[in-house]
């Protein structure tokens, strides 16, 4: 058995005789437990447990936090409608989706890992769909009412930089090539 502290939980490592091939992790009392075969290299078991463990931590974190509290916060501070449902999901090409006709809100559980700020700019992003259900300068407006929210579309944006190694919007289209900047030619 062994322990590592890679992330916010501690995580344990069980290495087995009996398990052959697969690799699972589950949180147990606040420690996430991973068990692996014994005859499992280094290398390999180092690449399940960044996957498994970054995976666990969200789902963790998306538990802990109320979303529909915070949402209705939001809808209150801003003037926007309410959601009728606002939930995780695992959401991979996209931060949150709305749906105008229902009022749901899904949120993407890799936000979880964000810093909150970047969490009220997407559920702020979505509220405002209730109203307008485009992109339009109506719908920019009411997204602007959020102080951070320039802040948060570019933290999104270089997280899915990073992700793809394509420049992206927030809602997942690649930016207006007039919306590109150029890099600094001198560094300062």
């Amino acid at each position: 058995m062994t322990e590592l502290q890679r992330s916010s939980l501690p995580v344990e490592i069980v290495r087995s005789r009996r398990r052959r091939k697969t690799v699972q992790a589950t949180i147990v009392d606040g420690v996430i437990r991973v068990q692996a075969p014994a005859s499992m290299s280094k290398r390999e078991l180092d690449e399940h447990v960044h996957y498994l463990v970054a995976r666990l931590e969200r789902r963790y974190r998306s538990e802990s936090a109320d979303l529909g509290s915070r949402a209705l916060r939001l809808s209150k501070r801003f003037s926007l409608p309410k959601a009728t449902s606002v939930e995780w999901a695992d959401q991979r090409s996209q931060w949150g989706s709305c749906t105008p006709t229902t009022g749901a809100i899904r949120i993407s559980n890799r936000l979880a890992a964000y810093p909150p700020w970047v969490l009220d700019y997407v559920i702020v992003h979505e509220l405002a769909h209730l109203v307008e259900a485009n992109h339009s300068p109506a719908f920019n407006a009411l997204v602007a009412k959020y102080p951070l929210a320039e802040r948060a579309r570019g933290f999104l944006m270089a997280i899915s930089f990073g992700e793809t190694g394509i420049a992206q919007d927030v809602d997942g289209d690649a930016p207006e090539p007039e919306d590109e900047i150029d890099p600094p030619l001198t560094l300062f």
